[in-house]
């Protein structure tokens, strides 16, 4: 359900092409929703709520990709992020049911010793969702930077 917004304006793409000025604001809300998401994420506690802002910023980091007009880079990032969200989730309900329903991340210290396939997992998942070479996130974000780049270096300016 969260990403039925970044579906709505890729699906909208040709209204998106017609005003050029409504994708320079689109791009600029998508760089405002990383930047305040990635934020919030990294004062929280609970361990859900950490991946749940990391959602809402890689959203952002999708919705700029469409307001660079980026469709395709902006649809496989959002596959890409459907992947590998989803074996951070599946790894913290597995850490937050080996604790006993704890989720406060202050309380989790070595669980690499005890859940070692789940910290795999969950660091294979990280990386991803951090853009680390050779996996599926860098791929997409490399796009995303590459396009931005290149938008900017041709027109002198952000947008057109």
């Amino acid at each position: 359900m969260v990403t039925a917004g970044i579906v709505l304006v890729l699906r909208s793409s040709n209204l998106f092409v017609a005003l050029p000025s409504i994708s320079a604001l689109t791009a600029l809300f998508g760089i405002a929703t990383a930047f305040f998401a990635a934020t919030a994420a990294l004062v929280q506690y609970d361990m859900k709520k950490v991946i749940a802002y990391s959602t809402c910023s890689q959203l952002g980091y999708m919705l700029f990709a469409a307001g660079l007009q980026q469709y395709q880079a902006s649809l496989f990032h959002l596959f890409n992020h459907a992947f590998f969200k989803a074996r951070l989730f599946l790894a913290a309900g597995s850490v937050i049911h080996a604790l006993m329903n704890e989720q406060d991340v202050r309380k989790m210290g070595s669980m690499g010793d005890i859940l070692i396939f789940v910290f795999m997992a969950s660091s294979v998942g990280t990386m991803a969702l951090a853009g680390s070479t050779f996996l599926a996130g860098f791929y997409s974000k490399d796009i995303i930077l590459e396009s931005a780049a290149f938008s900017f270096s041709v027109s002198g300016r952000f947008l057109y």
